[in-house]
């Protein structure tokens, strides 16, 4: 996995958690809802910052704000000092739209977490089967 400074990288699920172990300075940051990640769970660990929210479901003016002072303090040993930020949504489309937000404003080191946390809806409508954070059997919790 390769990422170059205008883009982001597509990370598995195992693959990110691995990321969050080994690079103490990772941050996972989970762009859904309030309610999603309060009531559905969220993996171990993550912090959240809304990308779309209610009650108006448009983008949050302050995501980017809120990244940054996640960021606050952190380094890693990139050459560019700054911390790797690891995004996660529920299947993978939020998180693009808000890595692409994150990179215009300069930000980089940015993976996005593929199938989300709870991945693709299946054949028979059901989510968790398929992909994603939950699928893997990786650590979440629930409020």
């Amino acid at each position: 996995m390769s990422q170059s400074d205008a883009d982001f990288t597509l990370i598995s699920p195992t693959a990110a958690w691995e990321m969050l172990q080994s690079e103490t300075s990772a941050i996972l940051v989970d762009v859904r809802s309030d309610m999603e990640f309060l009531m559905i769970g969220h993996p171990r660990g993550a912090v959240h910052v809304a990308w779309i929210d209610h009650p108006d479901w448009t983008v949050n003016p302050g995501f980017i704000k809120g990244v940054r002072k996640l960021l606050l303090g952190r380094v890693s040993g990139r050459p560019q000092g700054s911390a790797s930020i690891i995004l996660i949504c529920r299947s993978g489309n939020r998180s693009v739209d808000a890595a692409a937000a994150l990179l215009k404003e300069g930000l980089d080191n940015i993976y996005v977490v593929e199938g989300g946390f709870e991945g693709p809806l299946d054949d028979e409508h059901h989510r968790n089967t398929v992909a994603g954070w939950r699928k893997d059997g990786l650590p979440w919790e629930q409020c």
